[in-house]
């Protein structure tokens, strides 16, 4: 049983930036596939960013390229989304996610979920 537990949202206005963070339980996370996910208010769940285990790929949403960044910290047990020029579009619940197989893709199945935390971005 993997547990994850996602803080750092809160309101900001356009253009500003925020750090999401995600502590996990385990005693095997390097080895964990990790990624964010995101729901906006009537939307279905999107993806948003994924890390390979070792970190040495990541994948992201075009609507988010270039602005977001994801990262691991394998010493801190802890997955982060750095979103830059946040947009209201980008206003939703995140979630963090992880796959035991430590591959992280946008389209695969995965093991855990977090209960998220919301992003608000005002115009």
């Amino acid at each position: 049983q993997v547990q994850l537990v996602e803080s750092g949202g809160g309101l900001v206005q356009t253009g500003a930036s925020l750090r999401l963070s995600c502590a996990a339980s385990g005693r095997t996370f390097s080895s964990y596939g990790m990624a964010w996910f995101r729901q906006a208010p009537g939307k279905e769940r999107e993806f948003a960013a994924a890390i390979t285990w070792s970190g040495g790929i990541t994948y992201y949403a075009d609507s988010v390229k270039g602005r977001f960044t994801i990262a691991k910290d394998n010493a801190k047990n802890t997955l982060y989304l750095q979103m830059n020029d946040l947009k209201p579009e980008d206003t939703a619940v995140y979630y963090c996610a992880v796959a035991l197989s430590g591959w992280a893709t946008p389209t695969m199945k995965y093991d855990y979920w977090g209960q998220g935390t919301q992003v608000t971005v005002s115009s």
